[in-house]
């Protein structure tokens, strides 16, 4: 489960056990014994398993020696299994909360206590503290928390904290005022963080992104029209569509008070680089890029530039390289919230079955960027 930044963890924690299988899902004996036999997690509170010969009775994710099959039966509840004489196993306590359940809770206990503290403009608790409470190592804490959260308990509170001093620049007369008041422990330490937390100047986004400037041109590729826009940074969108019109207002949307400036000769290079990318994607980008996101979405932008050319991958297995194995849905969020097409190579995520998902750009676009790709592929000879 990944805790969302923006609805926070306790609708996180509900939604993950409305999302628990039913019992349809594990309707039939053959299905229960599978699922004991992988240890499966998601079958627990589904139902549980008595062994005769020890008379004890177990959740389906029991780390226990698995007993042979012709010595276990499966019962509906625990009440069940224990009005048919059989104790619960001390391991894996299955008249107790879920595990997965209990770290979850832990965990979401940990992101309010960090978002008290940070809207009291206070300093975030420290791992050691967090751990204390979770009744954890740090350690153990530590992974816990990031495989169920999606970051890590530092990143969670610095994205609080961003979003918060977000709120107080919008506020406030002056950026000082509001760097205390969003919980910074000094003005050091909001500079040194502000261009990932905001992805421009204090000031300016005090003002709503007013006074930066965007250059941008609009241009044809074998795709259609294209778009390329840079801050001061690096490019900072790139676009498709078939119409040039639309592309400058969704351009205007993403900065509605930043000075947007037809680029110069110059800049016809830069678009002419981004072009070429998109023409012949092995060639690389050797560009700066301006990206902007919150933490979680630049850790799986970052995965999805170390794909190689003409090779895909799944929204699961990115969801793995970056540590959160459950937060697919949060991948495939990241992936369409992305405004970087090509440089950041969204098109080469697909479904776990190698269809096409959705693509922002559309589907079709998707096709022909991985057909290229394949084809230009060092080992694509003879396929």
């Amino acid at each position: 489960m990944k805790t969302d930044l923006k609805t926070g963890p306790s609708n996180q924690v509900r939604r993950k056990v409305a999302e628990r299988p039913s019992r349809n899902a594990f309707a039939t004996e053959a299905a229960r014994w599978d699922a004991v036999a992988r240890r499966d997690a998601a079958a627990d509170g589904v139902f549980v398993y008595a062994v005769r010969t020890t008379g004890v009775y177990c959740r389906p994710s029991c780390s226990s020696r698995l007993a042979r099959r012709e010595n276990v039966a499966f019962h509906a509840s625990c009440e069940a299994a224990e009005r048919a004489g059989f104790r619960p196993c001390k391991r894996c306590q299955p008249n107790g909360p879920a595990v997965a359940e209990e770290q979850a809770a832990k965990v979401a206990e940990a992101c309010r206590a960090i978002e008290e503290t940070v809207a009291a403009g206070d300093e975030a608790p420290d791992l050691d503290a967090l751990a204390l409470e979770a009744g954890m190592s740090r350690f153990h804490f530590h992974r816990v928390f990031a495989k169920i959260a999606g970051v890590t308990p530092k990143a969670y509170a610095k994205a609080r904290r961003a979003e918060r001093v977000r709120r107080e620049l919008s506020r406030k007369n002056s950026v000082t005022e509001a760097i205390y008041e969003a919980g910074y422990p000094s003005s050091g330490r909001f500079y040194a963080e502000s261009a990932e937390a905001l992805g421009m100047a204090p000031k300016r986004f005090r003002n709503g992104g007013a006074g930066e400037t965007i250059r941008f041109a609009v241009g044809e590729c074998s795709l259609g029209s294209i778009l390329v826009a840079a801050s001061e940074r690096g490019v900072c969108a790139i676009l498709l569509g078939g119409d040039p019109d639309q592309l400058s207002r969704e351009l205007q949307d993403k900065f509605p008070k930043a000075r947007l400036v037809g680029g110069d000769k110059a800049f016809e290079h830069t678009v002419a680089q981004v072009v070429g990318l998109v023409e012949a994607p092995g060639v690389g980008l050797d560009l700066p890029l301006d990206v902007r996101g919150t933490a979680f979405q630049c850790r799986v932008w970052a995965a999805l530039r170390e794909i190689p050319v003409g090779r895909t991958v799944t929204y699961s297995e990115i969801a793995e390289r970056i540590g959160a194995p459950k937060a697919v849905r949060a991948v495939a969020g990241a992936c369409a919230a992305n405004t970087l097409a090509v440089a950041i190579p969204c098109h080469r995520v697909v479904r776990t079955d190698g269809s096409l998902s959705g693509y922002r750009w559309g589907v079709e676009r998707k096709r022909l960027l991985l057909e290229r790709e394949a084809k230009g592929r060092p080992d694509a000879e003879g396929e």
